[in-house]
């Protein structure tokens, strides 16, 4: 049976450790200039090397060789959430005044010690503050804020950091090019990311990903994990914007049914919130994005992240409040739900009329009206000024249009490729293309048609959507910090 890649390059010391400089380097010091602490505590994310610097200090302070298969009478290893109980933590005190057999100290690791109960944290209180001269307590746990600060007072603290994607990605490359494993940079890229700066989940996922045909891609990654396309992320968040609970449920439960998680979801879907976010192109409103966001970080977390998830989005969709632009959108198609009771005279209309009852009066005036060639030059800079013009007056319109792969042709016909049919039906609707009509007739001068079609080879490709350019945010950059940001 071949070994777990995890295993196999696990760190043999301290200065084969990766990305806890700040660490090893002082208990390096402590340990060669004899300055050897009774009680030391680990805190950190999980895959970080708590446990496997434990291992190792434990093996250095008494000048032994470690390695996966060594084992020392006086290096005794306990899992707290398996031990927790009062009757077993007096046993291992009990155990503690005995002399190591062996060894110069002996040394007890207790993993996850926040599970120990309040009695078991009692009773190992006392030791830690009169241990044995020949004790050493070395204690790990992710979640430090559940321990005693009686506990935490009489410990050497070390707080171990999440590894830098890039240097997970160069770890894994080095790891890759060891076990000939051919795969793109990219896919590392993704490796590391989802790996959330944990070697051990980063290294157990290449050895995962080994089994595929090679040399392995990015998209061979994003199908292992299950991360779904940008594309549809991004048709989740016009959902909300635009759609019903019962629309934004059910798009929802389509992307877990192609099998992506429900966490990952959340994680993305954060992701691009965030990019929108920064770059100012946001689909709802500020606070409606950012209290979401917040929402999103808990659903890895939930007992439950499906039901989670739902109603995180479920709230954005309760609590977002109309654009100034959606409340104008909906005036605008009640003033011609009225027109059409009644012709609309020319004098009747204001010196600014809105973009749909231009097109509604001229092509009132006009029934008959032959369409012309197009005699304009129409092309992507002049779709740039309709969507600046759709997202002036109509944001959530806008939010949908600027998802389109857009021809145009030497007729008056402009033809809008959408990657997915909910898109294709929201701007057929009557009143939607009457708006963009509207827009397009304001830049060219021209009344042009349109028409919209579902184009599947769309999700092959990654277009670069075409939006204007606007103000940025740069008050989100200050509360997030600088990243990576995603393509939109």
């Amino acid at each position: 049976m071949g070994q777990a890649l995890y295993r196999k390059y696990r760190s043999k010391s301290l200065a084969e450790i990766v990305g806890q400089e700040h660490i090893t380097e002082t208990l390096a010091r402590a340990v060669k200039s004899g300055r050897i602490a009774h009680a030391y505590l680990f805190t950190g994310p999980k895959g970080v090397g708590k446990t496997s610097i434990a291992r190792i200090l434990a093996h250095e302070i008494n000048d032994l060789k470690y390695d996966d298969d060594s084992a020392n009478i006086d290096i005794i290893e306990i899992d707290a959430a398996s031990n927790r109980k009062l009757e077993e933590t007096k046993a291992l005190i009990e155990k503690v005044y005995v002399a190591p057999v062996s060894a110069k100290y002996k040394v007890y690791i207790i993993d996850e010690v926040h599970m120990l109960t309040n009695d078991s944290f009692n009773a190992l209180l006392k030791t830690l503050e009169e241990p044995p001269a020949h004790v050493v307590f070395i204690l790990a746990t992710t979640e430090a804020h559940k321990l005693p600060e009686t506990i935490i007072s009489r410990t050497q603290r070390y707080a171990f950091r999440p590894i830098p994607k890039d240097k997970v990605a160069q770890h894994l490359s080095s790891i890759a090019s060891s076990e000939k494993i051919a795969i793109e940079p990219e896919a590392l890229d993704i490796i590391a990311e989802h790996g959330q700066g944990s070697f051990r989940d980063s290294i157990s996922l290449l050895d995962q990903a080994a089994n595929y045909p090679q040399p392995i891609k990015a998209s061979d990654i994003s199908q292992l994990i299950g991360v779904p396309p940008t594309q549809l992320i991004n048709d989740l968040l016009i959902n909300i914007s635009t759609s019903t609970a019962k629309d934004v449920v059910t798009f929802l439960h389509q992307l877990l049914d192609q099998g992506y998680p429900p966490t990952i979801i959340a994680s993305q879907l954060a992701k691009v919130l965030r990019a929108d976010l920064i770059n100012g192109s946001q689909i709802l409103d500020n606070e409606s994005e950012l209290s979401l966001l917040a929402n999103l970080l808990d659903v890895s977390a939930a007992s439950n992240p499906v039901v989670y998830l739902e109603i995180c989005l479920l709230k954005s969709l309760a609590h977002h409040e109309p654009t100034l632009a959606a409340t104008h959108i909906e005036q605008s198609v009640s003033k011609k739900v009225t027109s059409l009771k009644k012709p609309v005279a020319d004098t009747e209309l204001n010196d600014t009329p809105s973009l749909e009852v231009q097109v509604k009066a001229s092509a009132k005036n006009e029934p008959t009206k032959q369409k012309k060639t197009l005699n304009v030059d129409f092309n992507q800079a002049s779709w740039d000024e309709v969507l600046t013009l759709l997202r002036t007056s109509y944001n959530t319109l806008y939010g949908v249009v600027r998802m389109a792969s857009v021809e145009f042709n030497e007729t008056n016909q402009i033809t809008l490729k959408f990657a997915f049919p909910f898109h294709q039906k929201r701007v057929n609707d009557p009143k939607n293309k009457t708006i963009i009509m509207a827009a397009v007739k304001k830049v060219t001068g021209q009344e042009l048609a349109i028409s919209c079609i579902v184009d599947t080879d769309l999700l092959k490709k990654s277009p670069t959507k075409s939006k204007p350019e606007i103000d940025k945010l740069d008050t989100i950059s200050t509360i997030f910090g600088g990243a990576e940001l995603l393509s939109p």
